[in-house]
């Protein structure tokens, strides 16, 4: 990991915003007044999915991917102007918030301004024709590291953003040499010496594809070495095989509790239950209750949070990113209050720095506890809204449930869980 990354960044709300589908307009000016509301859920940065122009070569679908860059330097001139994105990094500034953008380094558009004047920056077969690692992404052409001069571009780029925004977000960093985010980091920093970095790392699977091909690819692990936050991905398929019935609750928290092991003492991981590239969870979760004690459990975890905009209101449709296709926000559920209170939990010292486990109660029931000088902060969920019983080392009698303010009794060191999710702490706790 960076060795000068602050486990406060665990602290953390990163809220992630499409703006093609955000508002009606689909404008960089358009999302502006939504910054209050969007501040009002403890968000700390808004991440901006790439407000470049899309290419139009092999461009899947009526818009194209907004993945599918054409020219790093510019914006979208269906979203806006660089005056217009300056603009809206000075309203942010001032609401106390922080903007994040994507940076798409693997690859480019297959007409980007980049190909057209520099073929040799990218990946080709032995015949001269484009090459991607990935083929199923045919809407994009391949870079390729090994050509020194791009990283002088790519990074002079990165300056030039970071004289307005304060973090990236790296697309399949993994898939970029390592070194040459390394290098980017160190550079970036001589323009803005506090810019966060989050890499969307990926799974092992995908990571035993790529090297099986000859590829460059990092594990967590190394990507630390660059980056401040990394994607959950590590442990993404035994999430969704305890979510879809494949394995049991203690297998799904065996891999967590290892997370807390395998990484160095400063790691972060960006807990999340959806984003642009998965199904909402609303849709993992139909059960409202299911929902409200994923969200407690997901922002309870040692680490930053995304939300995924949307998510605060529970938006079950996943949206394309091909086409424009606008968000509902007409809804009955409100999970702003919660998002807010979780937040307002994460920034006690007790949830950065203080230990850290978790346990399988029986009956789909988390247990997470965190540690520190005589207090003990512990989270119960019910993640299929079961009842049930959670043993507890804290003393017998009547505690706060710092969520809503209820009641939770502890009796013969036992906890009774009736589908509710639960946070309760001690300051007089001594480990048994």
């Amino acid at each position: 990991m960076a060795d000068d990354t602050s486990t406060d960044l665990r602290k953390l709300q990163i809220y992630s915003v499409f703006v093609r589908n955000h508002t009606k307009e689909g404008t960089l000016k358009a999302l502006e007044p939504d910054f209050p509301r969007i501040k009002a859920l403890g968000t700390d940065f808004i991440w901006l999915l790439p407000i470049n122009p899309v290419g139009e070569v092999d461009r899947k679908g009526k818009l194209g991917s907004p993945y599918s860059i054409q020219d790093y330097r510019k914006i979208d001139p269906a979203q806006g102007t660089w005056d217009d994105f300056v603009h809206l990094a000075d309203k942010i500034h001032e609401l106390g918030m922080k903007l994040m953008i994507d940076i798409v380094y693997n690859h480019t558009s297959r007409d980007s301004v980049l190909l057209k004047a520099h073929p040799e920056y990218f990946l080709h077969d032995k015949q001269g024709k484009l090459f991607n690692k990935n083929p199923e992404w045919s809407d994009v052409a391949e870079l390729d590291y090994s050509n020194h001069e791009l990283w002088d571009y790519q990074i002079e780029t990165l300056k030039q953003y970071a004289k307005v925004v304060d973090g990236f977000r790296c697309d399949v960093a993994p898939q970029v040499p390592l070194p040459f985010w390394v290098a980017a980091r160190k550079e970036v920093a001589q323009v803005k010496p506090d810019v966060v970095w989050l890499a969307e790392s990926t799974g092992g699977d995908y990571i035993r594809e790529i090297r099986s091909k000859g590829y460059w690819i990092s594990s967590d692990g190394e990507i630390y070495r660059a980056f401040d936050l990394a994607y959950d991905y590590d442990i993404d398929q035994d999430w969704h095989d305890y979510v879809y019935g494949k394995s049991s609750l203690a297998d799904y928290v065996k891999v967590l509790n290892r997370q807390d092991l395998t990484f160095p003492a400063n790691y972060i991981k960006i807990r999340y239950l959806e984003n642009h590239d998965h199904e909402r969870a609303h849709e993992l979760f139909p059960n409202l209750n299911d929902l409200i004690n994923w969200t407690a459990f997901s922002e309870f975890q040692k680490g930053a949070t995304l939300v995924y905009a949307g998510q605060e209101v529970g938006i079950s449709h996943t949206p394309t990113l091909f086409d424009s296709d606008k968000l509902d926000w007409e809804s009955s559920i409100d999970l702003s209050p919660l998002m807010k209170r979780m937040h307002e939990l994460s920034q006690d010292a007790i949830q950065v720095n203080g230990s850290y486990h978790l346990a399988d109660s029986g009956n789909d029931i988390v247990k997470v506890v965190f540690e520190t000088h005589g207090r003990q902060r512990l989270g119960i969920f019910s993640l299929r809204s079961n009842s049930g019983r959670a043993k507890t080392t804290l003393e017998d009698g009547k505690y706060d449930n710092l969520i809503d303010g209820s009641m939770v009794i502890v009796k013969n060191g036992v906890i009774r869980v009736t589908g509710e999710p639960i946070i309760i702490e001690t300051n007089n706790f001594t480990s048994k």
